[in-house]
């Protein structure tokens, strides 16, 4: 079989990495395609996954992203169909994406079957695209069909339990190097900073509460000791916060997940690293200001992430240990088998 896997932001590649190799264990070929934004490709050549380059972020206005989505999707449909005629004619039997809109398009006017998967449920314009246009559409259980439906995804979902970071986790295992190549103390406080997803359609307002959470940080690490690390997400927000005092500013794709685990609280704006942090028992607070989605309601319900209002709430404590004791592993082959069922009808 032939599987064309697309990606187009950092997290993408964390979870679609396990999926391309339970496909290629299986004797599967697997061509990936990448949008260069954010850390994608960094990510790309860290876990040495074969790959090419096809477009680029085109900013973050309606008409660029609408823009982006014609001019990529077109440019992928040109490089599938040089690939399936180097390839004597043998067409891709389905294509994948984690919220690609572009993949969609193109596998649509190739006529190839697609299935996407999202966790959160309120970027409207992404999912009308995409639920429409995809023949499964693979969601955690925590999202209600209901609030689907209008995207045009009835029967066509396909639900898997608990968080997808514990499935492309389920292998991952803490290493310390990544405290060495930032100079960080593990005697002292660690806290992980992701920025707020601002080129996001459903995110389209500064963050006020980051902004404190900022200001907090950076007393903490003089007066306290604290050592904040922030993790921007695109390069106009690291050039941003490159002047900011005290603040451990990564210049390049990193081992996030083990910095996360050896963290003593994860402060994020973003869905995926605070469920990264809850799949890894790192303690962690959201500040996003957005609609909540279903999964994070249950987790915050659970207790197992705290909605952060006021940055004057943030205590930093020292752990005692990493919370390898509360981690959930989870078979990534559970998500292959859904991502396949176009092809099972």
């Amino acid at each position: 079989m032939r599987v064309w896997i697309d990606l187009t932001n950092s997290p993408h590649v964390l979870v679609m990495r396990p999926v391309i190799d339970v496909l290629r264990e299986e004797g599967h070929e697997v061509h990936v395609t990448a949008r260069d934004f954010a850390q994608t490709l960094g990510l790309l050549r860290r876990f040495a996954l074969p790959h090419t380059t096809v477009g680029r972020h085109r900013g973050e206005r309606l008409l660029a992203k609408a823009t982006g989505l014609a001019q990529r999707s077109a440019a992928l449909t040109l490089w599938a169909r040089a690939n399936i005629r180097e390839a004597g004619g043998r067409r891709f039997d389905i294509a994948l994406g984690h919220g690609s809109n572009d993949i969609s398009v193109a596998a649509a006017m190739l006529r190839i079957p697609s299935a996407t998967m999202f966790d959160y449920e309120w970027a409207a314009v992404q999912h009308h695209l995409n639920c429409r246009l995809a023949a499964a559409v693979v969601v955690p259980d925590a999202i209600p069909p209901e609030r689907l439906e209008r995207y045009g995804a009835k029967g066509k979902m396909h639900a898997y339990a608990g968080l997808k970071e514990e499935y492309y986790l389920a292998d991952f295992e803490p290493a310390e190097a990544v405290l060495e190549e930032l100079a960080l103390d593990r005697t002292r406080s660690i806290v992980v900073v992701r920025t707020p997803p601002e080129v996001s359609l459903y995110h389209r307002f500064h963050n006020d509460l980051f902004a404190g959470v900022l200001a907090r940080l950076r007393r903490a690490a003089a007066e306290e000791g604290v050592q904040p690390v922030l993790l921007p997400r695109t390069d106009a927000q690291r050039e941003q916060l490159s002047g900011i005092p005290g603040f451990v500013l990564p210049e390049r794709a990193i081992d996030a997940q083990s910095l996360i685990s050896y963290a003593d609280l994860v402060v994020s704006a973003g869905g995926t690293m605070n469920r990264e942090a809850v799949a890894l028992g790192t303690p962690v607070c959201t500040t996003f200001e957005g609609r909540l989605g279903a999964l994070d309601e249950r987790l915050i319900a659970e207790h197992r992430l705290l909605r952060l209002h006021d940055a004057g709430e943030l205590v930093f404590v020292k752990r005692a240990g990493l919370g390898t004791e509360s981690r959930i592993r989870r078979d990534p082959r559970v998500l292959v088998d859904l991502l396949l069922t176009p092809l099972k009808a």
